[in-house]
């Protein structure tokens, strides 16, 4: 399976960091009239846009095991990735709570008011999380 960089370890973390909206949150997302509003149709106007069939996809890849993922979940993943990394950089100006740009990455899973993406290449959302609780907790045992 030479997709798949470290058996997949390397895609699903950068998924994980991509996506910083749970199956639950996503999923009552993807119900709003705001999240069905925004993004490209196959086709025109008709259907469902490209980013709600994805994001639909996206709750189905939270609710897997790691060992259930395929090679089309890794590509999946990578698209994810690649679409939230692009439209991160693309950040308008000013007050995005209510833009099109938001409710677009919230469809791919990505809430851009809950957390900055971590850098390509730089430790997970969770790594960084773990390193600051074991500096508070070494600071709280020097002052003791």
């Amino acid at each position: 399976m030479s997709s798949r960089d470290d058996d997949g370890r390397d895609t699903v973390r950068e998924f994980r960091d991509a996506v910083n909206m749970n199956p639950g949150e996503l999923g009552r997302w993807l119900a709003t009239d705001d999240s069905k509003a925004v993004g490209w149709r196959r086709g025109g106007r008709g259907g469902e846009s490209v980013g709600h069939q994805s994001g639909r996809r996206i709750v189905d890849l939270l609710r897997k095991r790691a060992n259930q993922f395929t090679d089309r979940d890794f590509a999946h993943m990578r698209k994810v990735v690649g679409y939230v990394r692009r439209h991160m950089a693309q950040r308008p100006a000013g007050d995005v709570r209510n833009t099109r740009w938001r409710h677009s990455l919230m469809n791919w899973g990505h809430d851009p008011l809950k957390a900055p993406l971590p850098a390509v290449g730089g430790p997970s959302r969770k790594a960084r999380q773990r390193h600051r609780e074991a500096e508070r907790s070494s600071a709280r045992n020097r002052r003791r």
